[in-house]
């Protein structure tokens, strides 16, 4: 069952030697509605951590010339807020550990000024000049401003396993860890975006919320979800379904696996698992993503052996952002690492039956959560 709950796996994880070589983060994405023309828009908010060991009076910055030239390495909280569409953008806010509170045990929470996440709860705010993102390459960021303030309800997970089941003990088995907690999550509250007002409704929100942890991350890096879900069979929305596909090359004690995904339907009740992890399943994948000149497409086949899922997705350039990180060690590898919240496409379930597959239903998918990049 991958439809379990487990707060301890959404709390702070940096102890021991991630402390010092570690990342931790909350993400969050959902749809909102302008206030006046009610027109949808999609956004993100991410409380990033890294390397808590380190920390100085102020943010350290990898990218900074004199920190890559003597080898020391970023210390942070960054917050990450924006949207996606043709006027797209990321914005970051970044706080030295003297200022941020985390709590150590579930529920998490993370707090720096007026920027909180929580289980239930997130707030703040991030206001970057024109010229303060030109002055500063290494915040890797956008000028704009955006505040928020939102409730969470987080109502179907997928506790991915595999590695992450004693979080604390393990934790330097795998260079990249992931836990959905909110893989369906229902958001409410309201975005200030540039002085432009929209409201997040839960009906309409199509949230999602999960985390990532590690010491370093896949490439490729592919992620794919949405619970905005028309199903061809039943002529209707799916109100009780999702999907969440994730992963790329995962490393075990610095040893590359073959290209693996992670991925899971969550269809009106009934769970679709495709984790490669459960051996027992036999899963067996095939996936590729492609770029061409205006749009970034994904191709995924799954199949275990009660089961198949084909998923195929798409999403254009100019509603998707590249995505910015630097690893604990320092480093910036993911430079081209697409990232949307616009993409579309459809999902075709099947049941296994005597080893002969049977169509359940084809899913027209949209607001679906989307990443692709690959180390250049």
């Amino acid at each position: 069952m991958f439809n379990n709950h487990d707060i301890k796996r959404n709390q702070f994880m940096l102890r021991g030697p991630l402390a010092r070589n570690g990342y931790d983060w909350w993400w969050h994405s959902f749809t909102a509605q302008d206030a006046g023309t009610g027109e949808d828009k999609p956004f993100f908010i991410e409380y990033f951590l890294i390397n808590p060991a380190l920390g100085e009076d102020k943010p350290v910055f990898g990218q900074l010339p004199e920190n890559k030239a003597s080898g020391k390495k970023p210390s942070y909280l960054m917050v990450k807020a924006g949207t996606w569409g043709e006027d797209h953008c990321q914005l970051h806010r970044f706080f030295s550990w003297k200022e941020v509170k985390v709590g150590g045990r579930a529920p998490y929470h993370v707090k720096a000024d007026d920027c909180y996440a929580g289980e239930k709860k997130l707030r703040g705010s991030i206001d970057i000049s024109t010229e303060e993102a030109k002055a500063h390459p290494e915040w890797m960021c956008d000028a704009g401003s955006m505040s928020w303030k939102l409730t969470i309800d987080k109502q179907i997970a997928f506790n991915v396993g595999y590695g992450a089941s004693k979080p604390l003990r393990d934790m330097e088995a795998f260079a990249m860890y992931w836990h959905a907690e909110g893989m369906k999550s229902a958001y409410k509250g309201e975005i200030i975006l540039n002085g432009r007002k929209y409201i997040v409704r839960p009906d309409k929100c199509y949230g999602y919320a999960d985390k990532n942890w590690g010491r370093d991350f896949t490439s490729p890096w592919v992620w794919l979800s949405s619970n905005c879900l028309y199903s061809k069979k039943k002529g209707e929305y799916l109100q009780n379904s999702v999907f969440d596909i994730g992963g790329g090359r995962p490393k075990i004690y610095f040893v590359p696996l073959d290209r693996r995904l992670l991925g899971v339907f969550y269809y009106e009740g009934k769970e679709y698992d495709f984790n490669f992890s459960k051996l027992h399943l036999n899963v067996k994948t095939e996936f590729s993503s492609e770029e061409t000149e205006t749009q970034v497409i994904w191709h995924v086949r799954q199949e275990n052996k009660y089961a198949a899922m084909v998923t195929e997705v798409v999403c254009d350039k100019k509603d998707m952002l590249l995505v910015n990180y630097e690893a604990p060690d320092g480093s910036k590898n993911h430079n081209r690492l697409w990232n949307g919240g616009n993409g579309r496409g459809t999902i075709k379930l099947y049941d296994k039956v005597a080893g002969e597959l049977t169509l359940v239903d084809e899913i027209e998918a949209t607001h679906i959560g989307c990443e692709y990049g690959e180390y250049c």
